[in-house]
């Protein structure tokens, strides 16, 4: 395999599924096979889900709820999200373990790193749950945050498109994919990969980032093959 441990992201959105709403069953079983294949190829696998398909905190605030109380939701959001991903893997035999930034017994144990490098090191899957356990941070944030913690090979951000584009590749057709850019072109160029705090963490730690679509099954393994079906972003 290529990496040795990843945090993978994955969208709350994506979730939704052909549903348009809530968790789509058949894409979460998609997956968790996908994440059960790499996991037995002996690749560790700590993953962060974002919880948009059912709250998300920023547009919550613009609606008039309190923001600090909106994200929140939305960190509740991203536990039942993680609930379900974790119901999916052991329903198919992948032994994984929820930890949440905030005090949730018995729904998740309190994360803290050793704890979750050892559930790594033993072979479980660890999803790390409720964002950063703060108001203001995105699971964007959180994932990035996790990754550097974790001392993971990549972050693997896991979305509905197969890698980043100079404009959006779903309203603009004459958008160009990359296959390669630094973090210092995302800001020159205004490009939304993931929100400026993120992508600072990332840079700052030397913590590499692999966009790719998560939504085409097979393509977990291919990227952990190395096969270069999406975009990797690093310092140059």
């Amino acid at each position: 395999m290529r990496f040795k441990r990843i945090l993978l992201k994955l969208s709350g959105e994506s979730l939704m599924g052909k549903q348009g709403y809530g968790i789509d069953a058949e894409r979460l079983g998609d997956y968790a096979r996908q994440i059960k294949e790499v996991s037995e190829g002996g690749t560790e696998v700590a993953i962060v889900i974002g919880g948009g398909n059912i709250f998300r905190g920023l547009s919550g605030a613009s609606k008039g709820f309190d923001r600090v109380k909106g994200d929140q939701m939305g960190m509740l959001a991203t536990v039942i999200n993680s609930q379900a991903l974790s119901s999916a893997l052991e329903a198919i035999g992948q032994e994984c373990k929820v930890l949440t930034a905030i005090g949730m017994e018995p729904i998740g144990e309190r994360y803290a790193k050793e704890k979750a490098v050892a559930y790594l090191k033993s072979g479980n899957v660890v999803i790390c749950s409720a964002g950063t356990g703060n108001p203001y941070f995105t699971t964007d944030t959180a994932s990035a945050l996790r990754a550097i913690e974790l001392e993971c090979d990549v972050m693997l951000k896991g979305t509905r498109v197969d890698g980043i584009y100079s404009a959006d590749p779903e309203k603009d057709k004459n958008a160009t994919k990359f296959d390669k850019i630094t973090y210092d072109e995302i800001y020159a160029r205004g490009l939304k990969v993931m929100d400026l705090t993120a992508t600072t963490l990332c840079k700052e730690n030397g913590m590499p980032i692999y966009v790719f679509n998560m939504d085409e099954v097979g393509n977990l393994k291919k990227v952990m093959d190395g096969k270069e079906i999406g975009t990797l972003v690093s310092i140059g």
